[in-house]
């Protein structure tokens, strides 16, 4: 579907951000789309509340660097139009459902949506916020997502010496679930100074330079490929590093020489999509999303929000958030 093409229908058309060029977007005027379901009772029509930017992912996408072999595998659960452009791509979205079941109108949920004010979906699509979520920290339900699949494929223990490289809102948020089991000694590292205030704001121990070769599980969330380097310099004997980092279309040198092969280290990819096959058979992504949600009603974790625009700021604002946005956080969209 293209963004300007004319609804079939007398219902006003939704407004969208769409990736409209390289480094370029627009809010558009978008018909709301129709689920291709047999029951339309089981539609529901959210009013967004909040949305949030994705910077690492939605960056690729504003600059156009997804690879066209993963053009099919990175699209967002609605996504509309193609890689490169135009394109309306995200998947953080709160919102208050105005139509649908009578059970959950009225209701603040949680939808994989992109930037848009309004939009339908079927009632499956949406997860109901826990009563103690505000709905504004609840667009960290991605993130969360996310940072908790990465430790599912790295299966932290008891006690374990773990190091997180790289700390965006999923390595902050690694650390943070990891520094929660019982015994750890969890290092949270980043060049950036300015990560050292939120990380403290959260009980975790802060690092900007070497730190010991002694871990057992090291987390690599950077999106550097310096900082895979420094992964696997502090991973111990018989490690395992997890590269939750995705580059899109950049090379991506990995120094497998020196210790690699004589630490017998292990380095594992981590990616959303994908459920480690240990646990599927008893969860699934409905369950994994409401984990999320459960774990993010910690007021800690509202350091996470570092800025904030009107859905009609976009495109000003996201330039600015994803080219220049070093010390950019979570960036929440307010309609």
């Amino acid at each position: 579907m293209q963004p300007d093409s004319e609804s079939q229908t007398s219902e006003k058309p939704a407004q969208a951000w769409w990736v409209t060029g390289a480094g370029r977007g627009e809010i558009l005027a978008t018909p709301m789309a129709e689920p291709n379901i047999d029951d339309s009772s089981s539609l529901v029509t959210i009013e967004s509340l909040y949305s949030g930017i994705s910077r690492g992912t939605e960056s690729l996408v504003f600059h156009g660097r997804v690879p066209k072999t993963e053009h099919s595998r990175m699209r967002a659960p609605f996504q509309e139009g193609d890689f490169p452009w135009p394109v309306k791509y995200g998947y953080a979205n709160v919102g208050r459902v105005a139509d649908g079941p009578a059970e959950l109108i009225g209701q603040t949920v949680f939808c994989l949506y992109p930037h848009q004010n309004r939009y339908r979906v079927p009632a499956a699509a949406v997860t109901p916020l826990p009563a103690n979520l505000p709905p504004q920290r609840a667009i960290l339900a991605a993130n969360m997502e996310t940072a908790v699949n990465g430790l599912w494929d790295g299966s932290p223990a008891v006690g374990d010496r773990i190091a997180v490289v790289g700390l965006g809102v999923v390595g902050l948020l690694v650390a943070w679930l990891a520094s929660r089991i019982p015994g750890t000694r969890v290092t949270a590292i980043d060049t950036n100074p300015e990560r050292r205030p939120v990380a403290e704001a959260l009980g975790l121990s802060f690092s900007s330079g070497p730190a010991p070769d002694d871990h057992d599980l090291v987390v690599h969330a950077s999106g550097h490929p310096s900082g895979l380097e420094t992964a696997l310099a502090l991973a111990g004997q018989e490690a395992t590093i997890v590269e939750m980092s995705w580059y899109g279309d950049q090379p991506v040198s990995a120094p497998l020489g020196a210790a690699f092969h004589p630490r017998r280290l292990t380095l594992k990819s981590s990616q959303v999509g994908r459920i480690t096959p240990a646990r599927t058979p008893r969860w699934d992504y409905g369950k994994r999303l409401a984990l999320a949600l459960e774990l993010l009603q910690d007021d800690a974790l509202d350091v996470l929000i570092t800025g904030e625009s009107r859905f009609d700021e976009l495109p000003k604002a996201m330039p600015r958030i994803l080219i220049d946005g070093r010390d950019t956080l979570c960036h929440r969209v307010v309609y």
